[in-house]
């Protein structure tokens, strides 16, 4: 389904607070750069999209830390400008390729939870290969969650979905799937809004570190 097209952003907003190059990330990591509570239970989203969970997540949770990542630097820039302008501190933007934070950045045990929602589904089975859902992601997760942090999958899309859940009995050491208990009556993503609205089904999923 495609994007639609964003607002513009006021260009006089200084949101540099709440927006990060993947790119030129300095190590070690070093989360009081992007913090004021770095204790905090950190959780990231993987392709933010247009931000609604990252901004939504972040005002319903403020005793959690949030990072979104988009590989769309407009996107993230779009977020990013949005969170400032609602005065979120406990949530960021990082625009650039998310595997990389897990697999240079992220320490072993510091997510409380993993988002992916709605990733492009990659129709082609040649492209197949650049879906988010692949076990290089969920190894870093392993790793990257706590015991008890949670993986959270959702799609509209039954071959993906049915291909990402034959990959994690097969594969994967989390636990699951579990169906998440949820109000069809709000929404984490646009997508999820737009294909509710449609009458089309979601399939939604998480998986739990032991």
């Amino acid at each position: 389904m495609p994007r639609r097209a964003l607002r513009r952003i006021n260009e006089s907003l200084d949101y540099s607070r709440h927006l990060y190059l993947v790119k030129e990330l300095e190590q070690p990591w070093d989360i009081t750069r992007y913090f004021e509570n770095p204790d905090a239970p950190l959780e990231v989203e993987i392709g933010s999209g247009k931000g609604q969970f990252i901004h939504d997540a972040a005002l319903a949770s403020p005793e959690h830390n949030f990072i979104g990542t988009e590989i769309a630097h407009k996107y993230a820039a779009y977020c990013a400008a949005r969170l400032l302008g609602d005065g979120i501190q406990n949530a960021c933007m990082f625009s650039g390729d998310g595997l990389v934070l897990f697999k240079e950045y992220f320490p072993e045990n510091s997510l409380t939870a993993v988002h992916v929602y709605f990733p492009d589904p990659w129709w082609k089975k040649r492209h197949r290969k650049r879906r988010v859902m692949q076990m290089e992601l969920v190894r870093c997760c392993e790793r990257c969650l706590v015991p008890g942090g949670k993986l959270h999958f959702w799609t509209d899309v039954e071959e993906y979905f049915t291909t990402a859940m034959e990959m994690m009995a097969a594969e994967s050491v989390l636990e699951g799937p579990f169906v998440p208990d949820v109000d069809n009556t709000t929404w984490r993503t646009h997508f999820e809004k737009r294909t509710v609205i449609e009458g089309r089904p979601v399939f939604r999923s998480y998986f739990v570190k032991k």
